[in-house]
């Protein structure tokens, strides 16, 4: 299997380890297989009894075919094991009584991105070795949250690799921060930025294609990737959890296997909800991908209109992984929604760096409206939804699922399409404590202490929080600095330069 750029209208190709290694095309466009593997509901049932490691080889076996089967299977099992994930599934279904919940977050930093950023890593360790590769690797981050610490736990001193992670200052949870802060490992850097997630991934991406800082890594022998959704090893391995999750329905007696269901996916970058896309091109029963927003909800209208618009008011939310305005995966799925028209994906991403928006068109719209449904969610009816759900159930969420949760219920209402239906469970609860707390007191909290705060959680919840982030009160802070958006460039030639 070979991968091409959505921009380039050559389509000149690269092997599946090359495009890990490389993360972004050199043209500023996104990897893409050249096709997409598709399998039968009878070859589909020959994997319903398989363990995670064993569904991870399979699904991602033809997307990466320069891998030998041994190094393949290496790779995940060294990815997805109890302890490193708290629960021997590694991405339990949890039934709840009118829908079920994806739970994505018994990694080692309780967020679904450590289901990629466990397994990335190893992948672009055997593709340098099987490619040759002996210069360094420096990895840069643009994070709205979660990302940031995955990769940092995931890169932590591999071996030829560096890796450096931007994140919005006031843009994260207190606890989101600490993970980042308080990192281990000789080969990581961590900065706060004033600004948000799109001024951090922005500057990023700008300097994947700075021919000088391209010249000055040359010098040290470096050069750039990314750990960030636009690199394909990081999309890939999200593939794999939906037929998990598929395949426990199943199990569990709420489908029959070959019926459909819908997939509700909290997310802001658009790489969570394109793995579903995938899933089901590659034959997983899937009806609807339900697209949650916040109240950043520009997914929300370009399912609606087709047109992108980033020029609007962003909002800092209680669901911060979200707070996006500029969702590269999207590139993605518009190539394939145009028939792989290169020309036409340049056009439009020059005009949103330009103009901060585009319009594709009518046909184009409705080809995606055919998979895709929309719609958004306010922090106060999110703090509803964790409310409720912990009163009737006893089950307790964090505030990006219960943007899902809600974005479902008003899917169903006013599409009458109540398919069975999983919403993707994203982070734990105790990454979000003080909103927690409030939704479920409806009152703010008396301390900003974020371990007071853990602590009243698990009071009040009767559920004991993941050791991973109770750790963190006596970890010590080792990343400090924040800097202006328009000094990433700098930041990045010093953290070279001390190498």
């Amino acid at each position: 299997m070979n991968y091409f750029s959505t921009r380039d209208l050559n389509k000149k190709s690269v092997s599946a380890g090359e495009a890990i290694c490389k993360g972004l095309a050199p043209d500023g466009g996104l990897y893409l297989p050249e096709t997409c593997p598709a399998y039968t509901i009878e070859e589909l049932s020959a994997w319903q009894n398989l363990s995670y490691v064993e569904l991870a080889a399979k699904v991602l076996k033809p997307f990466l075919t320069d891998y030998t089967e041994e190094q393949l299977f290496s790779c995940v099992q060294d990815a997805y094991h109890y302890p490193k994930f708290d629960d021997s599934r590694i991405a339990p279904t949890r039934l709840c009584k009118d829908y079920s919940l994806l739970e994505l977050w018994h990694g080692p930093t309780s967020a679904f991105k450590d289901l990629a950023l466990q397994l990335l890593p190893r992948l672009m360790v055997t593709a340098r070795k099987n490619l040759g590769i002996s210069e360094t690797s420096l990895i840069l981050v643009a994070t709205s949250g979660d990302t940031g610490k995955a990769a940092l736990e995931g890169f932590r001193d591999v071996d030829g690799t560096k890796i450096a992670v931007f994140y919005p200052k006031y843009g994260v949870s207190a606890l989101q921060q600490l993970q980042m802060q308080t990192q281990a490992g000789e080969n990581v850097a961590v900065f706060g930025i004033k600004g948000n997630f799109d001024d951090a991934q922005t500057g990023v991406k700008t300097l994947f294609t700075d021919r000088e800082m391209e010249e000055t890594l040359k010098e040290s022998n470096m050069s750039f990737s990314s750990a960030n959704s636009i690199n394909w090893g990081r999309l890939c391995p999200q593939i794999v959890y939906y037929f998990a999750s598929y395949f426990d329905l199943v199990s569990a007696g709420k489908i029959q296997m070959g019926e459909k269901v819908n997939f509700c996916v909290p997310t802001g970058n658009f790489g969570d909800i394109l793995a579903g896309y995938y899933a089901k091109m590659m034959g997983l029963p899937v009806h609807k991908l339900i697209c949650a927003s916040n109240a950043n909800r520009v997914l929300t209208d370009f399912f609606a209109t087709g047109t992108y618009d980033r020029n609007r008011e962003f909002h800092q939310t209680a669901s911060p992984s979200m707070d996006i305005l500029i969702s590269s995966n999207l590139e993605r799925l518009l190539f394939l929604a145009s028939e792989q028209d290169a020309s036409l994906i340049s056009d439009l991403f020059a005009s949103l760096k330009e103009e901060g928006s585009y319009t594709v068109s009518k046909e184009i719209l409705c080809r995606l409206q055919a998979d895709f449904a929309a719609d958004c969610c306010s922090d106060e009816e999110a703090f509803e939804v964790i409310a409720r759900l912990f009163e009737t159930e006893g089950v307790l969420i964090d505030p990006h699922t219960a943007v899902g949760v809600c974005v479902l219920e008003k899917y169903r209402k006013t599409s009458g399409d109540m398919t069975e239906c999983v919403v993707l469970s994203t982070a734990s609860p105790y990454k979000f404590c003080k909103d927690v707390l409030f939704a479920l007191e409806k009152a703010p909290a008396s301390q900003e202490d974020p371990f007071f705060l853990l602590e009243e959680l698990e009071k009040k919840s009767g559920v004991a929080a993941p050791f991973n982030l109770k750790n963190l009160k006596s970890a010590a802070i080792r990343f400090e600095q924040v800097l202006e958006k328009e000094a990433q460039k700098d930041a990045v030639l010093r953290f070279v330069s001390e190498l």
